[in-house]
C-alpha cells in the first residue's frame, strides 16, 4: 500500500470539520421533519431521542480517533454513512482515491 501523503493528511484534517458540520445540518433538517410531523408529542419526542442517540455515534457527528494509521478507515466510514461522496475527495491524490475505491468495493 502506498504511504499516506502529507497533502492528503492535511486536506483530511481541514475538511473533516466542514464535512461534519454539513452532515449535522442535514440531520437537523431531518429532526425538524420529525418535530413537524402530525404525530403525538410523545411520539415525536421518542422518535427524536432515538435518532439523536443513534446519530451521535455516527462518524458524521463524531470521530474520536483521528490518526494517520486509520486515515483510510475513517474515509471509508464517512463514505459508507453518506457523510461525504467520492466527489468530496476530488482534491485528494489519485493514490488515495484508488485505495478508497478498492476498500469500498
Amino acid at each position: 500500500m502506498v504511504g499516506l501523503s502529507e497533502k492528503d493528511w492535511k486536506l483530511f484534517r481541514k475538511n473533516l470539520p466542514e464535512w461534519q458540520e454539513a452532515y449535522m445540518g442535514r440531520l437537523v433538517e431531518e429532526y425538524k421533519e420529525i418535530l413537524n410531523s402530525d404525530k403525538l408529542p410523545s411520539d415525536k419526542y421518542w422518535a427524536l431521542e432515538g435518532r439523536i442517540k443513534s446519530d451521535k455515534r455516527n462518524p458524521g457527528v463524531v470521530i474520536t480517533d483521528i490518526s494517520r494509521s486509520n486515515f483510510y478507515d475513517q474515509l471509508v466510514s464517512l463514505l459508507r454513512y453518506k457523510v461525504i461522496t467520492m466527489e468530496d475527495l476530488k482534491d485528494f491524490s489519485d493514490d488515495t482515491k484508488d485505495i478508497i475505491k478498492r476498500l469500498i468495493g
